[in-house]
């Protein structure tokens, strides 16, 4: 069974964060995140959950707990500004990142993300459905074959790269 696979928009609820600045900062670092600046940082998950919850809402809340619930090894699709696809792998557990307040990018994961581009004719079809859509909320991309087309993505350019 292949590993599931989520849409991170990582586009901040603010309307003063320009669309694009979190995802590259994503893909510099090695990142996949949501937003929900606290102040003070969190002291860690049950608190920043807590505070989501008084600060925000409950459905902020609960958006993080299950950003830091998926499993490691999940698979992440984003899309940069100008439509080009990039696909990720959670490797660890949430962190606060207070440096991100910018750009809203502050509850984070470390993530693998692969050098290579896709465009709209090389993701699965899912993936480029879900994002059409629109939406700022990280979620699981439920459709029966995006989980092994991603893992095959997956494989061959790990592949390709150890050529």
């Amino acid at each position: 069974m292949s590993p599931p696979v989520y849409r991170a928009p990582m586009r901040s609820r603010r309307d003063d964060v320009p669309d694009g600045l979190a995802v590259d900062r994503a893909l510099e670092l090695g990142l996949c995140g949501i937003g929900g600046v606290l102040r003070p940082p969190p002291r860690g998950l049950d608190d920043a959950i807590e505070r989501l919850s008084t600060s925000y809402d409950e459905r902020t809340a609960r958006r993080l707990q299950r950003f830091a619930e998926v499993p490691e090894g999940a698979f992440v699709w984003t899309r940069e500004i100008d439509g080009i696809y990039r696909l990720g792998r959670l490797g660890g557990p949430w962190r606060y990142d207070a440096s991100a307040v910018a750009v809203d990018l502050v509850h984070v994961r470390p993530c693998e993300w692969l050098a290579r581009p896709f465009t709209d004719a090389d993701v699965p079809p899912a993936v480029a459905f879900t994002f059409s859509r629109g939406g700022r909320n990280f979620q699981r991309i439920r459709d029966a074959a995006v989980e092994p087309a991603t893992a095959e993505l997956w494989a061959q350019m790990a592949e390709a790269t150890k050529r």
